[in-house]
């Protein structure tokens, strides 16, 4: 399964959808309304339970605000083997799919952390590889997010 994040909704994500049915891949949309909530709960795994607004972590007072800490497509690749991810990346690829850097494999590690807090260390992973070796933000990683220093 696949959690599909996007602030807004483009053209690509009708592509991005088909190429992930075509690989019998199931997708959750996320909503920014649903960013303050556990990645553990969004891929529906046991034991997380949604959080209510008004408790302390969650961020979904301000719908608004969710929007706009999370700016760009996200995906959370949900028990993906080696062997399917790379199948759905050259999937992608042939699609012509616009790259979307903010990926990351569910872990046993980050599937406690909120949307928000994960989109932040993809985030912050990807600025320091790109920094690392001089490459534009614009390019793609296919790194995946899954502990924290």
């Amino acid at each position: 399964m696949v959690l599909y994040y996007t602030p807004e909704k483009s053209a690509e994500d009708q592509k991005l959808k088909g190429v992930l049915v075509r690989l019998g891949i199931r997708i959750r949309n996320i909503t920014p309304e649903q960013a303050g909530q556990k990645v553990g709960y969004l891929a529906g795994l046991p034991g997380f339970e949604e959080m209510p607004e008004q408790e302390e972590g969650y961020t979904g007072e301000n719908r608004e605000e969710e929007a706009s800490v999370i700016p760009e497509k996200m995906l959370v690749l949900c028990g993906f083997g080696q062997r399917k991810l790379e199948e759905m990346l050259n999937q992608f690829r042939k699609a012509k799919i616009p790259p979307i850097p903010m990926k990351a494999v569910l872990t046993e590690h980050n599937s406690g952390w909120s949307l928000v807090e994960l989109y932040q260390e993809l985030r912050q992973e990807h600025e320091k590889m790109n920094a690392a070796d001089g490459r534009g933000a614009a390019e793609n990683t296919d790194g995946a997010a899954d502990s924290r220093d």
